[in-house]
């Protein structure tokens, strides 16, 4: 029998087809990243958790009624992209909508494996409608990270924290000496802008009137995905200097680990982030904050900080910022 459930959400059924199609929405309940060509036989591909990437073809579209498409995961020999089929179904009902899952095309062993999963997330989409925050993904945290697995881990952290910056934002101080959060946000999506190119990624002008979650996610996400694709061998050619592509990934991921806590800082907010994360990441620190990239003004000398603190604060204080516990 295939996999099936179905959740209440006290939405409309158009808002309950966002929900589970636009990618700022799936970010909210299921994936740490998601690119979707949504029609009939566009493409779409899901990071769920770090280095586990879901894809296929969308095969049915009404929007607000029903979506179906191919489903598998990459590398994967048992369940490939494609192979089997999810169908999500929307029906009105008094206050809101019931969602309905079905995947079908499963082995038994992994329609059981699939169906815890679909169970977890489902329940954190209903903890995302009810509440308005389900929570980092407790799901989110490989036992074996590598640099592209933990800047997937990373955006994960800095997307959250992107979410909560409204226009109203913009002029506030920031750790990062002269940036305020406007100017911060263009800083950060120039460093991915360039680490993209790098990597071959034709990445879209910038659109200075979206949501700076936006704004940062359409060079982030891309990136993100032509760093998994590629891999960490050989070099980069970064137009200022030919540079190892393991030393870019371990930039892309300060970029984007440090910077989700300054912006957490200026927001008066604390940063939801693992001691693992933070931990893997100082470590890429240490091999690439030298110092002489500390004297030529990139980075300032670090700040003391107890070996017993939090790996977070650890890591900014490398980085040269003051560690602020929220």
């Amino acid at each position: 029998m295939p996999y099936s459930k179905t959740v209440y959400l006290p939405v409309t059924p158009d808002q309950a087809f966002d929900l589970v199609t636009q990618p700022e929405r799936l970010r909210r309940w299921m994936t740490i990243s998601a690119r979707v060509d949504l029609r009939a036989g566009g493409d779409y591909r899901w990071t769920v958790v770090p280095g586990a990437h879901a894809g296929g073809t969308v095969t049915e579209l009404e929007p607000g009624r029903r979506v179906a498409f191919g489903w598998g995961w990459e590398g994967s020999e048992e369940v490939s992209p494609g192979s089997s089929q999810v169908t999500i179904t929307l029906e009105p009902t008094d206050g809101g909508t019931n969602v309905t899952l079905v995947h079908a095309g499963l082995s038994a062993e992994e329609e059981a494996s699939h169906a815890e999963g679909w169970n977890h997330y489902l329940d954190r989409l209903v903890a995302f409608v009810e509440t308005g925050d389900a929570g980092l993904d407790a799901w989110g945290m490989p036992g074996d990270f590598d640099q592209v697995k933990s800047a997937d881990a990373s955006w994960a952290v800095l997307s959250r924290v992107l979410a909560a910056v409204g226009p109203e934002a913009s002029g506030l101080a920031t750790p990062c000496k002269d940036f305020d959060v406007a100017a911060l946000t263009n800083h950060l999506r120039g460093s991915i802008t360039g680490i993209g190119t790098a990597l071959g990624v034709a990445l879209p002008e910038d659109d200075a009137a979206a949501p700076t979650e936006l704004r940062i996610a359409a060079v982030a996400e891309p990136t993100l995905e032509a760093f998994a694709r590629r891999g960490l061998e050989g070099e980069l050619d970064m137009g200022f200097a030919v540079l190892p592509a393991t030393l870019v990934a371990n930039i892309l991921n300060l970029e984007l680990l440090v910077h989700a806590w300054d912006y957490a800082i200026a927001l008066g907010r604390k940063l939801d982030v693992s001691a693992e994360l933070s931990e893997y990441v100082l470590g890429l620190a240490k091999a690439t904050i030298s110092d002489q990239v500390r004297a030529n003004g990139s980075f300032s000398d670090a700040t003391i900080v107890e070996e017993s603190a939090h790996a977070l604060d650890r890591l900014v204080a490398f980085t040269g910022r003051v560690p602020v516990r929220g």
